[in-house]
Formats: structure tokens, sequence, C-alpha cells
């Protein structure tokens, strides 16, 4: 077997062990590099560019759900800014002290190579950190949101430091990337024609590689920045997103390329060990730093907690501010460190999820005393929907037609539960009573005081939503009625088997409510406003 295919079978392998321990896959790819560094294998000449375009579409993707408003938020910007400041010092402190010890790997390094180690370690990983938001549906919560925000900050403090690394000015005729806004005009224009087809992401990828990449370094900037740039000049296009996800597979595909380069890079000694080990002890320090400045943002306990442990690992772009540093500041042993510490970070950073994640929470009481429900994030406050009879979990057009029937038919105090803000703001601005949350988000639940409620209705578009909901109403004792809406029989099978009361196939009904707007349309009068002597029609006869 050549050394190329050895290296897609143990990759593959890895992050096979990887997933069955619950570890991300990319934790494998990292042990893949080392274990195919101890097998001789060689780095693939192609390996190399097949990291640099992993990196370069993680850089656009990122620019891709850049929202500039979001870093913005209070707790978004003081948050990112102070940890990343705070983190870097302690990184460096961390080392210096190391070096006062007598370990040899820091002792004959300078303070240069510690502030950067302290630089590279004081991000979190996007990957890890959006994967884990994902798993438990809380990517639109208020801490999944924040997260994402502190992420995007650090992300762009590791892009200037890359821009600045090139070691170089740029050309004189960079100025003239000013073109790009306008150019932006015609590549939105152009995302409005395309479907759903692979014409999508080839055309992502030419973005990123082409005004993005290409011409950055052609003008003697950094091309990874330049394939940001071009994201964020799309970021606000309505189809960024689906362009994101289209992408989604192939950038998680080539990042493989640049976690295996890296562990290919040497198999790390015991001293590596020992001062990849010593940096591990800035993870909890970073969990309390996440902790303090998220309180101060406003964020409830639960939330602070959780969303600092998730963010308390070590980052893939400490990898890449790593390999792009210069050889006098940062050698490769550095790397070998630092890919050995990631690593380690994403298995402890994986342990407190579910009913650990719980027991932090509570840890954290006598640390963080309760706060008045004033003193907290608008977005975070107790959600009060004891005043309403029903609650209709999901506002789009079937929720949207439930609430105003139970409002004007059935004369129920209604509130609509919705995730999208800007629904929200359209509803409310209706003069419907809605409330902003996203029912499948745990926190959701544990901030919803649902009083004397008789009656939820589960309206929301996608099944698994549904289910979730309907088994967050179970564990909490909910015992009025629950009615769901699905799109097929046999999801609304599934939804009474886990307890729903009753339920709606949401096609039953549309043929004749078709059928009504069609004859309307046409002039004709339903059946009891006709001459009695007219009645239907015999069918033909059969063959």
């Amino acid at each position: 077997m050549d050394d190329a295919s050895l290296i897609l079978v143990v990759a593959l392998a890895a992050g096979l062990v990887a997933r069955w321990v619950r570890l991300p896959p990319l934790t494998g790819f990292l042990v893949a590099g080392f274990v195919l560094h101890a097998m001789g294998v060689g780095a693939v000449p192609a390996l190399d560019t097949v990291a640099d375009l992993g990196v370069t579409l993680l850089l656009f993707g990122v620019g891709l759900k850049l929202d500039v408003r979001s870093l913005g938020r209070r707790e978004v910007w003081l948050t990112a800014s102070v940890h990343l400041a705070v983190s870097a010092a302690l990184g460096t402190a961390l080392l210096a002290a190391m070096a006062v010890v007598g370990v040899g790997l820091v002792e004959g390094e300078d303070w240069r190579t510690w502030l950067l180690v302290g630089f590279a370690l004081s991000f979190s990983s996007t990957v890890f950190v959006v994967r884990r938001l994902e798993e438990r549906s809380a990517i639109r919560s208020l801490g999944g949101r924040t997260a994402i925000g502190i992420l995007v900050f650090q992300d762009l403090a590791a892009v200037v430091f890359l821009a600045a690394a090139a070691g170089h000015p740029p050309s004189p005729w960079a100025a003239l990337l000013v073109l790009l806004l306008p150019g932006a005009l015609l590549l939105r224009r152009l995302l409005d024609t395309l479907g759903h087809d692979e014409l999508r992401p080839l055309l992502g990828l030419t973005l990123a590689l082409v005004p993005g990449f290409a011409l950055f370094e052609a003008l003697g900037l950094k091309g990874d920045l330049g394939a940001l740039v071009v994201g964020v000049l799309l970021a606000s296009h309505p189809g960024s997103e689906e362009l994101a996800k289209s992408l989604f597979t192939l950038k998680d595909l080539l990042l493989v390329g640049f976690f295996v380069s890296i562990g290919l890079g040497g198999l790390p000694t015991a001293e590596h060990l020992l001062v990849a080990a010593a940096l591990l002890l800035l993870l909890p320090l970073k969990a309390l730093g996440f902790t303090l400045l998220l309180r101060v943002g406003g964020l409830r306990r639960r939330t602070a907690v959780l969303t600092a442990a998730r963010l308390a690992n070590f980052s893939e772009f400490g990898l890449i501010v790593a390999v792009a540093a210069s050889d006098e500041l940062l050698g490769e042993e550095w790397v070998l460190v630092l890919a050995t510490a990631v690593a380690a970070s994403f298995v402890l950073s994986a342990l407190p999820s579910g009913r650990a994640g719980e027991r932090l929470v509570g840890a954290a009481r006598r640390l963080l005393p309760d706060r008045p429900p004033s003193r907290l994030h608008p977005e975070d406050r107790p959600i009060e929907v004891g005043h309403a009879d029903a609650v209709v979990l999901g506002m789009g057009r079937v929720g949207r037609a439930a609430h105003a029937q139970l409002t004007h038919e059935y004369g129920l105090v209604a509130v609509g539960i919705e995730s999208d803000p800007d629904r929200v703001h359209r509803l409310r601005a209706a003069g419907l009573d809605v409330v902003e949350g996203d029912a499948t988000d745990p926190d959701f639940w544990a901030r919803l005081r649902p009083g004397d409620v008789r009656l939820v209705l589960l309206a929301m578009p996608f099944h698994g939503r549904n289910l979730e909901a309907l088994g967050r109403l179970q564990d909490g004792g909910y015992s009025g009625t629950v009615a769901v809406v699905t799109r097929y029989d046999e999801d609304l099978d599934q939804a009474r088997q886990h307890g729903a009361d009753t339920g709606l196939q949401i096609y039953d009904g549309a043929g004749a409510a078709l059928a009504d707007r069609a004859a309307e349309s046409a002039g004709l009068r339903p059946s009891d406003e006709l001459p009695h002597d007219v009645g239907p029609r015999e069918d033909p006869p059969g063959d």
C-alpha cells in the first residue's frame, strides 16, 4: 500500500475511533498523523496543498457567518477582548514559570516565544464548539450565539496576526481592493441566479480561492485574509448560509489534511508531553474567566457556566498561528507541543456534558449567587407564560393560524414562541403576544414558567424539533393537552406514541381547502345554497 492510501486508511480509522469514544474526529486525525509518523510514512506533496485549501475554506466560512452586529454586543466584545488578553498573559506567565523551574524546552526560549504560545492558546476551537452546540440543538440559543460571536472575534484576531506574519509590506496596488465593494454586488446577483445543485459549492470554492486567496496573495497580503474578506462581503446575503452549508463537507474533508500534516511533522517526546500537560492547567482558568466575564455581560449562572465549559479548549487556529509563525520564534517542536495540547483539550472539554454539565452549574452556586431578573440579559430572563391558556411553539404559517384560531374562535389567551428574532419583531408589530425562544434549546425549558397553561401546540417545521419539545414537556411533568402538527402519517403516529394527545397531518384538509378556493374563484356556491333538485352526478359505469 502506498503512502497516500495508508494516510487515508489510518485517518479514517482514527476518526472512527474518536467518534466511537464521543470525541471530535479531528482529534483522531491529529493522532493519525502521529501514528503515521511512527510508521515511517512521509508527507505526501499534495497533503500540504489540501491542508492550505482546508484553512482557506475555514476562513471563508467564518466570513460567511460573520454578523458584524453580533460583535457589538457587550457580552461578546467585552468577553472576547478581555479574555483574549488575560488568557495570553496567563499562558505567557505559565511558560515563564516553567522556564524558572528549569523545563528544558521552555528554558532556552525568550519572552517573544512565550507570548506567541500564550496567544495561540488563547483561542477556543470553532469546529469543536459549533459541533457541540449542534449536538445539543443550542446553536441559536443566547449562549450558543454568544459563543459563536466570541469565536468569530477570536478568529478575526488570528487572521490579523496571520496578515501581519506575512513579513513584507503589501503592494501599492492593494488600495484597489476597495473595488471589491461594488464587485460584491455582482457576486450577490450571481448567487441569486444559482439553484441548489453543484454550482453553488463550486461558486463558493472559486470565490474563496480566486478573488479571495489568489488576489490578496498577488497584492502582497495574506491569502487567508482575502478568503475571510470575501466571505464577509457576502455574509448578509440570504443565500450565504446555504452557501456555507454547501461547502461544509468539503471544508471538513480538506481540514483532515491539515490535522494529519501536523501529526506527520513528528512524534512528541516525553518532554513535549510534559509541557503539553502543563499547558492544560490553563483550561480551568479559561473556563473561570469566561464564566465571570459572561456574568458581567448579564447572562444567567447556568448559561454562563455551560457556555464557558464549551469554550474551555484550545483551538485549531492556535495550530494555524503556530505554523504561520517564523522558525525564529516558534520551531517545529512547539508545533508538536501545541498539537498535543489541542488534542488533549478536546478530550477534557468533551467531559462536562449532560449531567456532568449540570453538576458544574450546581457547583457554581456558591461562587455565583442568583440575580434578580432585572439585572439579567433581556434574552436570558425567565419566560413568563403563566397568564396564558395556550402556548404555540413555532410561529410559522401553521403556528400563526393556530394562534389566531385559539384567540378569536375560542377566546383563549395564547402566547407564541418563535426562535427567529426578525419574525418575532414582525409578529409583535402586528399585535401578537410572541416571545423569542428556541424550544429545542435545553436552556429554554430551564427559563420557562408555564403556570396553568392548559394547551400546548407544537407547530415547528421539523418533526425532530417537535419530538424534542414533546420530550421536554414529558420530563417537566406537564399534565395539560399537547397537540402536534406533522407532515407524514408515520410522524403523527410517532408523536402520539411519545405522549402527544392529538395531532394533525398537515396535508389533511389541504385538498378540501384548495377546492374551496378554486370554487370561490370560479364563482361557484356551496352545495347547501344550490337548488334542492340539483344533486351529484352519478359515476359512469365501469369497464
